[in-house]
């Protein structure tokens, strides 16, 4: 077993300011955004350059069949002081295409929310193509989007395609497709920090857009205490919550896939079946877990808060 396969890296902080607040990227392999770990002897290294050690022990071989060495997952944590930008995502088929990238499908996760705090996602009502220029034009997008007021541990899955924009005072975890990809629709006339109108990309978004309306935007799911709670399986991502207030044991090796987990509020220590090593994750924080080890227990690092914890893996 060489040393890369034994124990769950946590990374060195990876903050970036935008003009409408902060980006974590908790866990990445994007071209110049890698997470670089910051414990035990693989310390200073670049996630990449960890994977590229040994891809089928740290991703997992089913994994590797299907992305090869490529880390196909992002997480991040999303601090809104202001309105996002409203946004669409390409497919693959599309980002590859235009791109030579991964297309990218993501969900989210409310950590917390200022009151009326709100989410927009998808159409409120079927438009045209054509509508939709109109309306970005003439600054009216917003009135036919679909506008969600959220609390903490709602669950929305974006699969690409599908309009969206987060809201100010909310704060979230987010799940990707490993890809910086995004086609800015409308930014309200903002600028940017470099005091320059930010680029709209309003002809590619037109070609990616979904326009099916969709019944039910949020996405449902059991809310059970100290239990693995499956939020998502989709073609990209699979999502588990847990509420914990107890250790709660974990064995994921037969999935053969690496494991991301999130800590959102309360924190959580994860210790390791084989050896018993183990990290500690305040609130806001996450560790990647390899696919060679990812039998752990999960459990609260104070025992009085409950542990809100999220695993994501292929």
């Amino acid at each position: 077993m060489t040393e890369c396969k034994c124990y769950p890296l946590i990374f060195e902080t990876n903050l970036k300011t935008l003009v409408w607040g902060t980006e974590r990227w908790v866990v990445s392999g994007v071209t110049g955004s890698e997470s670089v770990v910051a414990n035990g002897s693989l310390k200073g290294k670049t996630l990449t350059d960890v994977v590229n050690g040994d891809a089928e022990a740290m991703l997992g071989a089913a994994v590797v069949s299907k992305y090869g060495s490529q880390l196909p997952l992002l997480a991040k944590i999303i601090d809104a002081r202001q309105d996002l930008s409203i946004q669409v995502h390409p497919n693959d088929e599309m980002a590859k295409r235009e791109h030579g990238k991964m297309g990218k499908s993501e969900m989210w996760y409310i950590i917390d929310a200022d009151p009326g705090a709100r989410l927009l996602v998808g159409f409120s009502r079927s438009i045209s193509a054509e509508e939709y220029r109109q309306r970005v034009a003439d600054g009216t997008i917003t009135e036919v989007l679909a506008s969600h007021p959220v609390k903490p541990g709602d669950v929305f899955y974006l699969p690409a395609g599908r309009v969206h924009a987060i809201g100010g005072g909310i704060r979230l975890a987010e799940i990707q497709q490993s890809s910086d990809v995004t086609y800015r629709i409308y930014d309200y006339g903002r600028l940017g920090l470099d005091g320059k109108p930010r680029e709209l990309h309003t002809d590619l978004a037109a070609q990616a857009i979904n326009f099916t309306v969709q019944p039910d935007y949020l996405t449902h799911y059991p809310h059970d205490k100290d239990a693995v709670n499956k939020v998502l399986d989709t073609p990209y991502f699979r999502i588990n919550q847990m509420t914990i207030s107890a250790p709660l044991s974990r064995n994921l090796m037969a999935e053969k896939s690496f494991v991301i987990v999130v800590s959102m509020s309360g924190g959580c220590r994860v210790t390791l079946h084989d050896g018993g090593e183990y990290v500690d994750l305040p609130p806001f924080t996450s560790c990647f877990i390899p696919a060679i080890a990812a039998a752990y227990d999960v459990s609260p690092l104070d025992a009085s808060q409950p542990a809100q914890v999220l695993e994501a893996m292929i």
